[in-house]
């Protein structure tokens, strides 16, 4: 239990920015999820779509402040190299 007013008034900006992160990582790792999974599967075209909503979600939540900017441009990387080398194996 917070001791004084101030601290009580901490918790609360704590929990609401707690909340608000959560729902754009949340959201971030989501489209992620989804672009990997449409990858595998091997779907291109709309992994193409997904991976861009994914980055827009990543790009989201690093102007946010709630992901690094370095977290978000690796992840961005990774899921552009695992597209592209999806591309290069279905045309061969």
């Amino acid at each position: 239990m917070p001791n004084t007013r101030s601290a009580a008034k901490r918790v609360r900006q704590n929990e609401k920015r707690r909340l608000r992160n959560r729902m754009h990582k949340g959201r971030a790792r989501s489209f992620v999820k989804k672009a990997l999974k449409l990858i595998d599967q091997g779907n291109l075209e709309a992994a193409e779509d997904m991976v861009h909503q994914a980055i827009s979600a990543l790009d989201r939540a690093w102007e946010r402040g709630v992901l690094h900017k370095n977290t978000v441009a690796r992840k961005k990387s990774r899921l552009m190299k695992r597209l592209n080398e999806a591309k290069r194996s279905s045309e061969a």
